[in-house]
């Protein structure tokens, strides 16, 4: 059974969620005998519930305060009426020939800056980041590979560099005096669980905290790390804590917030399912998902580079591709996965 609407609240002991369909004014209570969370994150850290341009906002408080309050993108005429909005928006600047500020130069600032660089070329780009470099984690020689694309197309850079709009030195220090005419803001992750109840929430964490606690079976916690409910509720991808233990002496090191390691985790989740209902209780722990050492970053829609066999030590990894076959193959991977979304055989098989 589907239904189209959003949890307003979750309760583990009682084992229900109260869902608010989409088009009603009150909630449902629906039971469940278990439940897995892949509720996601948000990729705005300044902005009071994390919304941004990278994840359409669909939560009903978010809705509230959005800077784009016009649009709703519950529905895809919404998302794509906005998608058009931004185009248009970008188009103008480009016959302006006006400046852009990018702020993060992790692999979304670093594909925005381009993609921007490739469709609207007169646009007056700068890109900032507070490392020393552009993809901060990722190993040397794709953050070389980058900076020369971005050098080469004209994008500016400053690296360990901290964003301040309101000082004056800090634009000055950017060679942008009269400040840009427009920012993206492109760092950072804020949680979205805000139908879990406090207990449940890490109160530290990217964003300032609210991520689901979890154990090494994927089962949801609470803070002093005691299994809410009677362990039937499980935590995957993004909305979760993201670790285990401490460092340095990590359970599980902190996993990256992309698409590959929810996937993983969701399987271990759902094999755990599996157990706990034929009776078992010798459930299969979680592991570091080999995917989660996967990036691929594009450069404009001609070139990329893909790294792979990253962990969680900065500057581990190996890029093993670059230029036009990567950017193939990147282009590969987000045909097959939406083919596979779509129940296609070549996604599947894939």
């Amino acid at each position: 059974k589907f239904i189209w609407g959003e949890v307003k609240s979750l309760n583990g002991d009682e084992k229900y969620a109260e869902v608010k369909p989409i088009f009603a004014d009150t909630t449902d209570r629906v039971a469940f005998d278990y439940c897995i969370i892949c509720s996601g994150c948000n990729f705005g850290p300044f902005k009071p519930m994390g919304e941004s341009l990278w994840f359409p906002t669909v939560h009903e408080e978010a809705r509230k305060i959005s800077d784009w309050p016009h649009i709703d993108e519950r529905f895809i005429e919404g998302r794509r009426r906005h998608v058009l909005e931004e185009f248009h928006k970008l188009h103008d600047l480009n016959k302006r020939k006006a400046t852009c500020l990018i702020v993060g130069a992790g692999f979304i600032g670093v594909e925005w800056a381009t993609e921007i660089e490739y469709f609207f070329p007169d646009v007056q780009l700068t890109i900032i980041d507070a490392l020393p470099r552009c993809l901060g984690p990722l190993p040397d020689s794709a953050a070389e590979y980058c900076s020369a694309y971005m050098n080469a197309v004209g994008i500016k850079e400053f690296y360990d560099c901290k964003y301040d709009a309101k000082s004056d030195d800090f634009w000055k220090k950017i060679e942008l005096p009269n400040k840009a005419d427009v920012e993206y803001i492109c760092i950072g992750v804020k949680a979205s669980n805000y139908f879990m109840p406090a207990e449940t929430l890490s109160d530290k964490g990217p964003g300032g905290g609210g991520w689901i606690h979890f154990n090494k079976f994927m089962q949801v916690t609470k803070k002093d790390g005691t299994i809410w409910g009677d362990g039937t509720c499980f935590a995957v991808g993004d909305c979760s804590y993201g670790c285990l233990g401490s460092p340095p002496n990590w359970e599980m090191p902190p996993v990256p917030k992309i698409s590959y390691p929810g996937e993983e985790q969701a399987l271990h989740a759902v094999n755990n399912v599996k157990l706990m209902a034929r009776g078992s209780t010798k459930l299969k722990p979680t592991w570091w998902p080999w995917g989660a050492g996967m990036f691929a970053t594009s450069l404009g829609p001609h070139d990329a580079c893909f790294v792979m066999a990253a962990n969680h030590e900065k500057g581990s990894g190996y890029m093993v591709n670059w230029w036009i076959p990567a950017a193939l193959q990147k282009e590969i991977i987000e045909s097959s996965k939406i083919n596979e979304c779509k129940n296609g055989c070549i996604g599947i098989l894939i």
